[in-house]
């Protein structure tokens, strides 16, 4: 019997990865930073002589519908870990952030559990976690969570401007200029409940969608312009690229068949607010990703504007005033 933790951070994308194809593969290129304060951490004990998922704790309480999903993502890593087959697996996990609220719980939680399938793979074979293969055993459970086996930046999705990237797994970026290495990401929780459509679901809309292939096209000349942002540092042009990802996932999903309207009154007072500052000519942003949340992106110099105008403005629209003040963070470390 073995015991194995590990903690992974949440990561929010600046270019979005929505809509996919085969298994867990995206049909555009993605890059986001990992957080530092949102992250799940889960253990696994394997039981010698087991089979399959032998029972899942969710912040120390038994979840047993969440076991045909894990069960689901054993059977499609089993071929990469064929030493599998000889043990059952238990699993406890918990996160610091609100689960299934637009935070990505599905990316630090999947990530997680395969960093320590991939750590019980290198005791299994004596050697050093391959955390490329971290990366794509975290993409069969969820394909936002390959990005978060690194810290810093991360891209997901082949791409002719990223060297190595891949729709297998995820690759660091290293380039990145230094104010941009301690990026602030303060996240307004407007909605803490589970949000009104999964991810999974919300992908599947992208099939037969009308403007799907345009977005496609999008991401990618995206990922082209966010890549020379990275290098140069130049905040005002993040700004306006990420807002504009953030609007366009959105408003593909309203626009889909069936649509859905996952902003709430206080996401679109918060978005229209970011942008009065901004036209003044304030260093500060907002991101989304699948849900009301809204993320405020700022410079670390900037940190005690952003908090003064977040005190004054916004905390009325956030469900009892709550909100997480995050930072791009140093990606995954093993429990001891």
């Amino acid at each position: 019997m073995k015991r194995i933790s590990w903690k992974s951070p949440s990561n929010i994308a600046l270019v979005k990865y929505w809509g996919k194809h085969g298994v867990q593969l995206p049909s555009n290129p993605s890059i986001s930073f990992s957080l530092d304060h949102c992250y799940t951490e889960t253990s696994i004990r394997l039981e010698e002589g087991g089979t399959g998922i032998q029972s899942f704790h969710f912040e120390g309480e038994a979840k047993p519908s969440f076991i045909p999903k894990l069960q689901t993502f054993l059977d499609r890593v089993s071929p990469m870990l064929p030493w599998l087959s000889g043990f059952g697996i238990a699993i406890q996990s918990k996160n610091t952030f609100p689960h299934s609220s637009g935070i990505a719980s599905s990316a630090s939680g999947m990530s997680a559990l395969a960093l320590c399938l991939a750590d019980a793979h290198a005791a299994m074979n004596g050697g050093e976690i391959d955390m490329q293969l971290a990366s794509e055993l975290a993409r069969l459970g969820s394909g936002s969570a390959c990005r978060s086996v690194y810290g810093g930046y991360t891209a997901w999705g082949e791409t002719p401007h990223i060297p190595g990237s891949s729709d297998r797994y995820a690759v660091p970026v290293l380039d990145v200029h230094p104010e941009f290495r301690d990026l602030q990401d303060t996240i307004l929780l407007i909605d803490s409940g589970e949000k009104q459509v999964s991810s999974t679901v919300g992908h599947g809309l992208m099939d037969g969608h009308p403007y799907a292939s345009a977005r496609f096209e999008q991401a990618k000349d995206h990922i082209k312009r966010l890549k020379g942002i990275l290098e140069t540092g130049d905040f005002m042009d993040l700004a306006d690229l990420i807002e504009r990802e953030a609007l366009t996932l959105h408003a593909m999903m309203m626009s889909s068949n069936p649509h859905f309207m996952l902003f709430k009154a206080g996401s679109v007072a918060v978005i229209r607010s970011v942008m009065e500052w901004r036209a003044k000519g304030e260093p500060i942003s907002f991101t989304l990703d699948a849900g009301a949340n809204v993320h405020l992106i700022y410079p670390a110099t900037y940190a005690q504007k952003a908090m003064d105008i977040i005190q004054a403005e916004f905390l009325g629209f956030c469900q009892d005033g709550a909100y997480i003040c995050d930072s791009v963070g140093k990606g995954p470390a093993k429990i001891s």
